[in-house]
């Protein structure tokens, strides 16, 4: 199964739909984009999975997510600067052949995040 995200919007009680995310891998040599894209209407990637099992390999990724630009288009109004922006996540797999789905829950305001199923 690979990688995937989730993102749900707890301020609106729905999917992030149109929330912009990238996926880099890091190392010692520096951080490298794997992947960009919009999320769908169910706040997923629209292609399925990030990265797909066969290509999933052992090291660090990280995850940044755009919920600022997500919550003005909302017509949130947001301080300037907004307390969150954008949103990055570093992890790592250890298991490539596992499936990792690290899902995001954001407001403006907050956000928590684990290692999914």
């Amino acid at each position: 199964m690979g990688l995937s995200t989730h993102v749900l919007d707890t301020m609106h009680g729905c999917p992030a739909a149109g929330m912009a995310v990238e996926l880099y891998s890091t190392d010692a040599a520096g951080v490298t984009l794997i992947k960009r894209c919009v999320l769908n209407a169910d706040g997923r990637s629209p292609d399925g999975p990030l990265v797909d099992t066969a290509s999933l390999r052992k090291g660090a990724y990280r995850l940044v997510f755009d919920v600022g630009a997500y919550f003005r288009s909302r017509g949130v109004a947001l301080p300037e600067p907004s307390f969150l922006d954008k949103v990055t996540l570093d992890f790592g797999v250890a298991q490539p052949e596992q499936h990792y789905h690290v899902p995001l829950l954001v407001s403006p305001w907050s956000y928590s995040t684990y290692r999914g199923s």
